[in-house]
């Protein structure tokens, strides 16, 4: 059975000059209004010698939301206002424990103007004074890549990382150099792009369980097209679990469940018909839904079904192959088991509600995202790697070829 492709994925300005004002913002940092009552020998004002950086530079137009601040030397902070240009809004910032620097502390928004008023005084007890107007990167000049997994998960052993960049990647070597994937178990992670806006990672087997992956994503200021740049900078990390394999036999209606290595149940299912086969190949749950509506519409099986709480669903293919729940099955049709009488997903016992002790239920509660289904001896083909998180079933010398890096 299938359903609509349910995203669910996550995400994060441009280059950001250092700035020493000059005229407004003095060659020292401070303002041409700054004032002083120490005077100097000859009778004039000491100037400060505080000396105020922000980082966002006064007239510009493609500003970082991640890494706009304000830094000073030879001094410390002792006053920063950040509004949104032209109006009393307040951008909430932080200052270091140290009065050196000062930033927003939540992320900026693409295509906004902003001011910054900032100043500091010297060991003299002198003061400096700098202000910037500034607007940031927009939507159209700058891109985003949503990714998964989130950070903080556990996910199973066949989960790649997965970008999906929101404009065409044309310089995909340097967006590919600014993504670095690393495993705690040692494994070699290479990338592939599957076209100029998918970019997955993963290494040759499955990850290790146990294992911890880190991603950093440095694109904040990189240009992955002509005049378009990257907005994200952060660290994710997630949690490789246990190792679970399940594999789907058409030829025999069950399915093997085999968990670090050993077998832990064994399910009767449905799988396709034989006018809408399953998918063969190793597929990867992506999504896993308690109850999801299901419309055959949404995949250009006209009006064959419309069913509105599909039970203990989890998405195999952006296509819509799904291991789920049937409450429906025909009582006239052999039990579980015996035959196919799918339109193209994995059915399993279960109830109307998502309730009660079912095969399908135990399944759902001891299934991950990332991990691993493998549909055999189906008369279809094997799933295309690209549909889905499926790149499993691509050979690694294909895999490698794919990689810019």
């Amino acid at each position: 059975m299938t359903t609509p492709n349910i995203s669910a994925r996550r995400t994060v300005g441009a280059c950001a000059a250092l700035m020493v004002g000059a005229l407004t913002l003095t060659a020292c940092g401070g303002s041409a209004n700054a004032k002083d009552d120490e005077k100097g020998g000859d009778g004039g004002t000491k100037t400060s010698v505080a000396k105020i950086a922000i980082s966002a530079k006064d007239g510009s137009t493609g500003a970082s939301i991640n890494s706009t601040g304000v830094k000073v030397s030879d001094g410390k902070l002792t006053d920063v206002k950040m509004t949104v240009a032209g109006s009393d809004q307040a951008v909430p910032g932080s200052m270091s424990g140290d009065g050196k620097a000062w930033k927003p502390k939540e992320q900026l928004e693409r295509g906004t103007k902003y001011q910054i008023s900032a100043t500091a005084q010297d060991t003299d007890g002198r003061t400096a004074a700098a202000n910037s107007i500034f607007t940031t990167v927009t939507s159209s000049n700058s891109f985003i890549g949503t990714y998964t997994p989130d950070n903080g998960t556990t996910v199973g052993v066949g989960m790649p990382v997965s970008f999906t960049f929101d404009k065409a990647i044309t310089d995909r070597k340097t967006v590919q150099s600014h993504i670095t994937v690393t495993s705690s178990s040692g494994q070699k992670v290479v990338g592939h792009w599957f076209n100029g806006q998918r970019l997955d990672f993963r290494p040759q087997e499955y990850w290790k369980a146990g294992s911890k992956v880190t991603m950093n994503i440095d694109l904040d200021g990189v240009e992955g097209a002509n005049g378009v740049y990257g907005v994200q900078k952060k660290t994710v990390t997630f949690t490789v679990g246990r190792s679970q394999v399940s594999t789907v036999d058409a030829g025999t209606q069950t399915m093997t469940v085999v968990r670090d290595g050993k077998t832990v149940k064994t399910i009767p299912i449905s799988a396709g018909s034989a006018q809408h086969t399953t998918y063969n190949g190793q597929m990867v749950i992506s999504e896993k839904f308690v109850q999801t509506r299901m419309n055959s519409r949404t995949v250009g099986l006209g009006g064959e079904y419309d069913i509105p709480d599909v039970p203990h669903a989890m998405r195999l293919t952006t296509s819509g192959t799904f291991i789920h729940g049937n409450y429906w099955y025909n009582k006239g049709n052999p039990p579980f088991g015996r035959q196919g009488t799918s339109h193209g997903c994995v059915g399993l016992a279960d109830v109307q509600g998502a309730g009660g002790s079912t095969p399908s239920k135990w399944f759902y509660d001891n299934s991950l995202i990332g991990d691993v289904v493998i549909v055999k001896n189906s008369p279809d083909k094997t799933v295309a790697p690209d549909n889905g998180l499926n790149g499993w079933n691509m050979a690694w010398s294909q895999w490698v070829s794919g990689d810019a890096s």
